[in-house]
């Protein structure tokens, strides 16, 4: 039992697919980004699994920050096949290296607003409660040294 060939979409299916602009698809292809894409014979682009895919891997890149000069790059070492493999795993792992910075930095920003947040907030609680009557503070504050003294306390 055979499976018939997936049928090749055309560029607007692959934007909404992608959620890229039809525009976008044209200028990635001009820049190199995507290898020129087979037409059918009114001159319509079609577009394979594979570049769905290619496209994919380019949104993934895009996602974490790749810069376009970057992902034409990797374009370019990929169009050179299994002989610039080594060189892409080294690019993809720099590029990882310095998201995993980035994502490092940015948890600590997030802790930093979250702190600031409850700071905040407690802020809010204590202005919702209104002025009340004024409390005797009994906490673990110490006394200065001379009401220490005028007291008998010798510490």
């Amino acid at each position: 039992m055979e499976t018939s060939p997936t049928p090749l979409l055309t560029i607007a299916q692959v934007a909404r697919r992608t959620g890229l602009t039809a525009h976008t698809l044209r200028y990635y292809e001009r820049i190199g980004l995507i290898a020129a894409v087979p037409r059918a014979p009114g001159g319509q682009r079609r577009y394979a699994d594979s570049d769905m895919d290619w496209l994919a891997f380019l949104l993934r890149l895009r996602t974490t920050g790749m810069s376009i000069q970057g992902m034409q790059a990797f374009a370019r070492l990929r169009s050179q096949g299994n002989a610039s493999v080594g060189e892409r795993r080294e690019m993809l792992e720099a590029h990882l290296a310095g998201l995993r910075l980035q994502m490092q930095s940015l948890a600590q920003s997030a802790d930093a607003l979250t702190q600031k947040i409850a700071h905040y907030a407690g802020i809010e609680r204590s202005l919702s409660q209104g002025p009340g009557p004024e409390k005797e503070n009994h906490g673990n504050h110490p006394l200065p040294a001379r009401t220490r003294q005028a007291a008998g306390d010798r510490r």
